[in-house]
C-alpha cells in the first residue's frame, strides 16, 4: 500500500485561548480530487494554512510522501510540491497572463542578457500557452493583461498556476465561489485535468452537489477535527449534512469527543 501524498497526523493550532484546530487529521493520494468540508468555524482554513506553510502548527505532523516534514513558510511548502490557491488568487492585474503564469519564476535570457536581468518573454509566453492548451483553459492571449478578463478566467489562470508548478499537490480555497454556472465548469475542468495528469487536488468547498460531481473522497471537520470521511460514489448531501452539522460521526476519536 502507497503512502499517501500529503497527509497531516493530530493537528493542533491556538490562536491564544482559542484551539482552531483539535486534534485534526486529513489524507489525499496520489491522482485523486478530496474535498475538505465543513461548516464555519470548523477549522477547514486554518488547516490548509498549515498544509501550505502559512500557519506553524503547535502540534501535530505533516507528512509528504510518508516522511515528516516542517513547513515554516509557504516557500518551504512549494518547495516540497505543494501549491495553494487561496480565494484572493494572489495574481497581478496588471501583468499579462503568461507573466502571472511565472510570478516568482521568471525565465531570463541566455547569456549576458539574463545576467543583466533581462527576461525571455518569448519563452514565457510559449510556455504559457502550452501549459494553459494542456490544462483546457481557453484565453485569448497569454499576453493578454489579467484585469482584462473575467472573474472565471483569471480563476483558471491562477488554478492552472498552481497545476503547472506543484509536483504533488494542489489546494484550492473555494475555486467557484463567486462564479457562474459556465465559469465554474471551466474551472472544474482543469481540476480534472489535473487529476488526469497525476497530481492531488485538495477541494474546499461549501458547494455539495460540485463536491460529490467532482471529488472522489471528501473528509468532514467539525470544531477543530476530522469528524467523518465519505467516497463521494457512496455518499448523498444528506450524509455531507448530517456530518457537518454532527448527526454523523464516522472517526471513532471523534466520536468518544462529542
Amino acid at each position: 500500500m502507497t503512502e499517501p501524498v500529503l497527509e497531516a497526523r493530530g493537528i493542533v493550532k491556538r490562536f491564544g485561548h482559542v484551539e482552531a484546530l483539535r486534534g485534526a487529521d486529513f489524507t489525499v493520494d496520489r491522482g485523486e480530487v478530496v474535498a475538505l468540508i465543513g461548516d464555519n468555524g470548523a477549522g477547514k482554513s486554518t488547516l490548509i494554512k498549515v498544509l501550505s506553510g502559512a500557519h506553524q502548527p503547535d502540534a501535530g505532523a505533516i507528512l509528504v510522501g510518508g516522511e515528516s516534514v516542517r513547513f515554516t513558510t509557504p516557500l518551504d511548502a512549494r518547495r516540497a510540491g505543494v501549491e495553494t490557491v487561496y480565494q484572493d488568487l494572489a495574481i497581478a492585474d496588471d501583468l499579462s497572463v503568461a507573466a502571472n503564469l511565472y510570478l516568482g519564476r521568471e525565465l531570463r535570457r541566455r547569456g549576458l542578457p539574463g545576467r543583466l536581468g533581462l527576461l525571455d518573454k518569448r519563452a514565457m509566453q510559449r510556455g504559457a500557452a502550452e501549459a494553459l492548451a494542456e490544462l483546457g483553459v481557453r484565453i485569448p492571449r497569454v499576453t493578454t493583461p489579467i484585469a482584462m478578463l473575467s472573474g472565471g478566467q483569471r480563476q483558471c489562470v491562477a488554478v492552472a498556476r498552481a497545476v503547472v508548478w506543484a509536483t504533488d499537490v494542489v489546494i484550492l480555497d473555494e475555486p467557484t465561489a463567486a462564479l457562474g454556472v459556465v465559469q465554474t465548469e471551466r474551472v472544474l475542468g482543469v481540476i480534472d485535468r489535473a487529476r488526469e495528469t497525476g497530481k492531488s487536488v485538495v477541494l474546499v468547498s461549501h458547494n455539495m452537489p460540485q463536491v460529490l460531481e467532482i471529488a472522489d473522497r471528501v473528509e468532514v471537520m467539525r470544531l477543530g477535527r476530522r469528524t467523518a470521511r465519505f467516497t463521494t460514489a457512496d455518499a448523498t448531501t444528506d450524509d455531507l449534512v448530517a456530518a457537518m452539522t454532527g448527526a454523523l460521526v464516522t472517526e471513532p476519536e471523534a466520536a468518544e469527543g462529542r
